[in-house]
């Protein structure tokens, strides 16, 4: 008889640089715990972070910036992320770095323009006249051909809705059947169909259908409640860049020119300024009718010191806008040329008339027993086992070297561990991979002393 062991389904998920970061870790008061929702120390920098995501909430600080500021390895990216958890996410949040705005297919402002528009969310409720139900059939109607030949074209479609309260049969035009073809409806699904516009949403199977499969590829959702025909307010949440690229996509007609021409055409194309102008002001109309709600999201701009005196200076007037995002930058740079000039010097490779609208926030070093306490959280989020003698030496590797040195050493030194037959990782352990594997001062010294041999 063979008897095997069923694995677990549950779902398994690569870790991360920040896969610990779960938030800012404040108390109830917004004063910073010594370690919590996976950041250690740094609480100047995290009860800074923690007033900018009240006046994020209380949308007070639309078209501001910060600069996260401190040597490499202090925690910058991981209070940035932490500030999006913080915010949920309904509220955008777009990373990016600096370098990533040099491209030879778009123009370097155009790069920090889109990134501003997919960090600024809009809120849309409308309340629509729809059908809601689940369908209990689908059953297309076709008709002889108007244009002659053998072949038959479909005249309208039935569909049936089913709710608690109660059941209809609607008879549909063949142009909504291709809606429900395109969002791949069956019966048994949740759906609404638009009572003006036809548009057709699949919300997911009905919870009746669902079964004891540990694994399923479906969302199961309850019947719908009340009539089948309703009128139900709809929320929907997008970003400016999506109504931007939405309305930038021409649509050519059918000729070999026009099929060409897409054909030919570059797979990323500009958004023109008049688009954006003319989105803006029909986004305005809607906030003052009460339609939409502006929700200012952040965007991240990791390395700021790689933009270049032109981004700078496009940076004053996006700033400036009605439409514009909190900004947070983040830099590990002193006082450095800025980039796009050959002599001027600045503090963070930031010009002076930028930093004057900054609000500045520092990160400072880690002290040895903060280290410990993160290679702690990271070995446990790893899922690794370590003795305190394994913890205590690599934190003092952390200290000679650098954090993230150390914190690299916890899988090699794991992997060492189990070639020796242990589940658990000692000390040995850390000084074998140790001896394997250079930190970046080591490797610097190394180089420079054979430098000097050589000369």
């Amino acid at each position: 008889m063979k008897i095997e062991e069923v694995r677990s389904t549950a779902k398994t998920q690569r870790i991360s640089a920040h896969s610990h970061v779960k938030g800012l870790g404040l108390d109830e008061n917004r004063i910073p715990l010594p370690q919590g929702a996976g950041l250690v120390g740094q609480e100047a920098a995290r009860e800074a972070a923690g007033i900018i995501v009240d006046m994020i909430r209380s949308k007070k600080m639309a078209g501001r910036a910060v600069l996260l500021a401190g040597p490499p390895g202090t925690g910058k990216t991981a209070v940035a992320l932490a500030i999006a958890q913080e915010l949920g996410n309904k509220v955008p949040f777009c990373p990016m770095v600096g370098s990533e705005v040099y491209s030879s297919e778009i123009k370097k402002t155009e790069v920090l323009m889109e990134n501003f528009r997919r960090a600024i969310g809009l809120r849309i409720k409308e309340t629509k006249e729809i059908y809601e139900g689940e369908v209990t059939e689908l059953s297309p109607i076709e008709t002889e051909s108007p244009m002659g030949g053998y072949g038959k074209s479909i005249s309208h479609v039935i569909v049936g809705l089913k709710t608690s309260k109660g059941t209809k049969q609607l008879k549909l035009d063949p142009s909504i059947y291709e809606s429900i073809q395109k969002e791949k409806v069956s019966e048994g699904d949740v759906i609404y169909i638009e009572a003006n516009s036809g548009a057709v949403k699949r919300q997911g199977r009905s919870d009746a259908y669902a079964t004891e499969y540990d694994l399923e590829a479906e969302d199961y959702v309850p019947l719908p409640k009340g009539e089948v025909h309703k009128k139900k307010e709809i929320v929907q949440d997008v970003t400016l860049h999506d109504l931007d690229a939405a309305n930038a996509r021409p649509t050519g007609g059918q000729d070999i020119l026009s099929m060409m021409g897409q054909l030919m055409k570059p797979k990323k194309t500009e958004i023109t300024d008049k688009l954006r102008k003319e989105i803006n002001r029909v986004v305005n109309r809607y906030i003052d009718q009460g339609i939409a709600e502006l929700v200012p999201g952040v965007l991240f701009v990791d390395e700021v010191h790689m933009l270049d005196i032109e981004c700078f200076t496009y940076l004053h007037r996006a700033l400036e806008s009605s439409l514009a995002p909190i900004v947070i930058f983040a830099t590990n740079r002193g006082r450095c040329t800025i980039r796009g000039t050959e002599d001027v010097i600045s503090p963070h490779g930031v010009p002076m008339d930028l930093l004057d609208r900054l609000v500045i926030v520092k990160t400072l070093t880690y002290s040895k027993d903060e280290m410990l306490k993160i290679i702690k959280i990271r070995a446990a989020i790893e899922g690794i086992q370590f003795e305190n003698d394994a913890f205590e030496l690599l934190s003092d590797v952390g200290s000679r070297t650098t954090l993230r040195y150390a914190i690299q050493l916890i899988t090699p030194a794991s992997i060492a561990a189990k070639i020796n037959a242990r589940s658990i990782v000692t000390k040995a352990d850390v000084e074998e991979v140790g001896c394997l594997f250079m930190d970046a001062k080591a490797s610097a010294k190394m180089l420079t002393e054979a430098v000097g041999y050589m000369k």
